[in-house]
């Protein structure tokens, strides 16, 4: 899960300001959580207490109402509303990474996926899209290969994961679709060698960068097991105590052992 939020803060930057090159600062003194790490932390901490996905958004989320939340999503958080509004937007798959780690069947991933991406992403396309990260980062935990998770994927939800980084990247655009974000993410934790390479490949892409390499880091995180330990630190510096301390709740439990003993003390 440290694999997304680290991606989130190290796409933040280029948000805004999109790049079409691996060639890249992974972290500036801009770098910086956004709504991807709130609330992949809100998702978390609903599982490590076996409590409500809505509650647990909503509660995590209005504490930071400034971090670049949509404009439906914020109108729904900081509303009494607790109704879906039918998007599919990659708002689902961005904060799905914790059911990937914490559960441990393949219809139980798929159903918990289901369940958070509903409470607000209640189209089809969302909720596939959903399903689709946390199944990745799922079978990529349990020690799959890259082209058994790609098939696995690509049979499961349809999507076309056989495109390269390569031939994606000069046509890609800022795209906060499910559809239009999930296979991309996932086409660069495919085509990467490592967890780096997985962040620099989906930053590379050019579009909604934080989210992008917030879904790839996940996956990425759960295959190699591992994260340079500058990533890590950086990281941590860059998560506000509350977050930090709910995040950790979590990966204690559910965590990768050789990536938990550099973050914890």
């Amino acid at each position: 899960m440290i694999g997304a939020i680290a991606g989130d803060i190290i796409g933040s930057v280029y948000e805004v300001r999109p790049i079409k090159t691996k060639d890249f600062q992974l972290f500036s003194h801009e770098s910086t959580f956004t709504d991807d790490s709130v609330l992949t932390i809100a998702i978390s901490k609903a599982i490590t207490e076996k409590s409500s996905y809505l509650e647990n958004v909503k509660l995590i989320g209005r504490q930071y109402p400034n971090c670049g939340y949509g404009a439906s999503f914020i109108r729904w958080l900081l509303s009494d509303n607790t109704k879906p509004y039918y998007s599919f937007g990659n708002g689902a798959a961005m904060r799905v990474s914790p059911v990937g780690f914490a559960f441990s069947t393949k219809p139980e991933v798929l159903k918990q996926a289901r369940k958070t991406a509903e409470i607000t992403h209640n189209h089809p396309e969302g909720i596939k899209g959903a399903q689709a990260i946390a199944l990745a980062v799922f079978l990529a935990l349990k020690g799959d290969s890259k082209e058994a998770i790609r098939n696995a994927i690509a049979n499961e939800f349809g999507y076309d994961l056989r495109r390269s980084v390569n031939s994606i990247r000069p046509e890609y655009h800022f795209d906060v679709t499910c559809q239009g974000s999930v296979p991309q993410a996932i086409i660069s934790f495919l085509e990467a060698d490592s967890y780096e390479d997985t962040i620099r490949n989906a930053i590379s892409l050019g579009g909604d960068s934080d989210t992008l390499a917030c879904m790839a880091g996940g996956i990425a995180e759960a295959f190699y097991k591992e994260i340079p330990e500058n990533i890590l630190l950086e990281t941590k510096k860059r998560i506000t105590p509350l977050l930090w301390n709910e995040f950790l709740a979590f990966y204690r439990r559910y965590g990768i052992q050789q990536i938990f003993q550099h973050i914890e003390d």
